[in-house]
């Protein structure tokens, strides 16, 4: 190799090192992993501490709110595993029993997963339905 095939080469390293370090700082903090709560609760030690998103369903009866707060505790099951979670803001229309929700937060060294944001939804609400004269 020459003298300019190696500068230009170097100068191609340098480079995308340079633009992966920038990508990395600029999206690491964003970048999270995205779990169901079975996968979570089956090495839970794994995932303390690390930042994700949860994906499971509202266990019936367990949605506790502190009096006059928006404090909540709550489990969340997902193929017979249960994980309970802890958040404090005022949740969706459609969080309730059976629910199927997915929260952002951190796993706690307690194995209490301690949600900042959720999202959820009705199954009823996005189910498919037929459409009107179908089955005539």
């Amino acid at each position: 190799m020459n003298h300019k095939g190696l500068k230009v080469g170097l100068t191609a390293l340098v480079l995308a090192v340079a633009f992966g370090t920038l990508l990395y700082s600029s999206l690491g903090e964003s970048l999270q992993q995205y779990k169901y709560v079975d996968e979570v609760m089956a090495a839970p030690a794994q995932w303390q501490g690390k930042r994700m998103q949860v994906h499971g369903n509202v266990v019936a009866n367990s949605i506790r709110r502190k009096p006059n707060t928006v404090e909540y505790k709550v489990e969340l099951q997902k193929n017979g595993k249960v994980m309970p979670a802890y958040f404090n803001f005022i949740p969706p229309d459609q969080f309730k029993d059976g629910a199927e929700v997915v929260m952002t937060g951190v796993l706690a060294q307690d194995g209490e997963f301690h949600a900042t944001d959720m999202t959820a939804k009705c199954p009823s609400k996005y189910s498919e339905q037929a459409p009107k004269g179908a089955g005539l």
